[in-house]
């Protein structure tokens, strides 16, 4: 797969510079078309936001939707990036109506960038679980990006979850972009005894793999029994200094709402890099 197809979403938060400075870094390796979607909700999310927004809040919401727009048109010219800004504008924009827009455009794109929930400043503009849904709905790979730091993905140094399912060698095959040009990939296996597809050798099959596509990728295994997987992973992690961390979504069935698995909001609550997902 190629990323030649590029939407990031777009709110009035700060934290939008930093996915829409990932998207343009993306794009332009890529020789990528990136879209700019500004989507707010204009109803409540949670029973803390306010009930509706007056009608000045939402010219309000309106303008900083056009001034982001600007913005971005004129760094995507600085960047020589093809791209294009999309903004919805609804007076009763509900949360479930916003993550379906971001479904609906992020669709026909090869990856959508979104941001990582932050429980201490939601204003409630942004459904938390926005990430979630987009994962489990798009059939896109998805890029989070938290909720603090900066992230460069010019220079890649990945580390990819693998537990030799059906989720994980869809992450792997969707990341082919970012790992035949990433520096450094290690492969993480965490409790593989515990789990079947992994072989003699745990990550040796899915190496041989990568390797046929141009990726000298490293395996590694651990036991931690006791320790969440979530943790161990975003603990190697930082010890190996990566800046990417690729991870199938899994999935469970409870009262007939599919909601993500443990490991998977895991790390979209905990995440301390960008983490791409796919299902």
């Amino acid at each position: 797969m190629t990323i030649k197809d590029i939407l990031v979403h777009v709110d009035r938060s700060e934290r939008s510079r930093a996915r829409v400075d990932i998207a343009m870094q993306l794009a332009q390796l890529h020789g990528a078309h990136l879209t700019g979607l500004f989507a707010e909700a204009h109803t409540p999310v949670s029973d803390f936001a306010p009930s509706h927004l007056s009608p000045g809040d939402t010219g309000d919401v309106q303008q900083t939707g056009e001034a982001w727009g600007q913005r971005f048109q004129e760094q995507a010219r600085k960047m020589e990036v093809s791209a294009e800004w999309r903004q919805i504008n609804q007076n009763s924009l509900s949360a479930n109506d916003l993550i379906e827009q971001v479904i609906l455009h992020g669709r026909y794109t090869d990856l959508v960038i979104v941001g990582q929930n932050d429980p201490d400043h939601n204003t409630g503009s942004v459904p938390g679980d926005l990430p979630d849904r987009v994962v489990i709905g798009v059939g896109r790979p998805v890029l989070v990006v938290p909720y603090s730091g900066d992230f460069d993905l010019t220079t890649v140094r990945a580390m990819v979850a693998w537990n030799g399912g059906r989720e994980a060698v869809r992450g792997v095959n969707d990341a082919l972009p970012f790992l035949e040009r990433a520096t450094k990939v290690l492969v993480m296996a965490v409790n593989p005894e515990a789990g079947t597809g992994h072989g003699d050798i745990p990550c040796a099959d899915i190496c041989t793999h990568l390797a046929r596509h141009g990726v000298k990728a490293e395996a590694q295994h651990v036991n931690a029994p006791d320790v969440r997987v979530g943790d161990v992973l975003l603990s190697r992690a930082a010890d190996e200094g990566v800046n990417l961390l690729v991870s199938g979504a899994y999935q469970k069935s409870r009262m007939r709402e599919m909601m993500l698995g443990g490991v998977t909001r895991h790390l979209l609550e905990q995440m301390t890099v960008p983490v791409l997902m796919s299902r």
